[in-house]
């Protein structure tokens, strides 16, 4: 229990470092959150601020879920625990570290979506279905020009593939916690990306323009 409260803190605060706003403070003058849509996210960063701080945005996002996810294992490996508490540690620093970063404490609690973190959580609790995912999404936004929809569609596809697959798994343990975990970071980013269904469905979302 103690081990899944440390694990959980830690996800929090390292989901908590909003890259985006760092970065377009210090490379760019302004605050992310001011600008665009106001999201602390890679694709508002790319509008906003361009390609360069937007691909590091990109990377360090991802990045903090895969280190969540490394530091619950080595919590894991410290505390001797089995293959289910290992689990569970896993699947707790994956949810943690996404609501650190839709609600960063540092940052007066306004965030991003998580779609990048999620992605990082996903390659390394699940290589396989993470790059499934990874390809789903970007062929969705290939075909519509709509980050969001890639994102939510992905989302969905992430519970979906755990019902299925249950191979490939970072901890291998009780499947069934897995699904309910994709389906716990499939409705946080859904969550999330609330107001972006309601511009999709009005025909007001914005659209990449691969011209640029």
């Amino acid at each position: 229990m103690v081990a899944l409260v440390i694990t959980s803190i830690i996800a929090y605060l390292i989901g908590s470092i909003s890259f985006s706003v760092i970065y377009t403070k210090k490379f760019a003058g302004f605050d992310v959150r001011e600008k665009g849509s106001g999201n602390a996210g890679s694709t508002n960063v790319l509008r906003t601020a361009g390609k360069g701080i937007a691909i590091l945005t990109l990377i360090c996002d991802i990045l903090k879920g895969v280190v969540a996810i490394a530091i619950a294992l080595l919590i894991g490996v410290i505390v001797k625990a089995d293959d289910r508490t290992r689990a569970m540690l896993v699947q707790a620093a994956g949810v943690l570290v996404v609501i650190g970063h839709t609600f960063p404490v540092f940052f007066n609690f306004k965030g991003g979506k998580g779609v990048a973190t999620s992605l990082g959580v996903l390659l390394m609790i699940n290589w396989k279905i993470g790059l499934i995912c990874l390809t789903f999404a970007l062929i969705i936004m290939a075909i519509t020009r709509i980050v969001s929809v890639g994102s939510i569609a992905a989302a969905i596809l992430f519970p979906v593939l755990c019902l299925f697959l249950n191979q490939n798994f970072l901890v291998e343990s009780f499947h069934f916690g897995y699904i309910i975990f994709g389906l716990i970071m499939a409705v946080i980013v859904i969550f999330n990306h609330r107001e972006n269904v309601k511009r999709i469905i009005e025909g007001k979302e914005n659209k990449l323009s691969f011209k640029k």
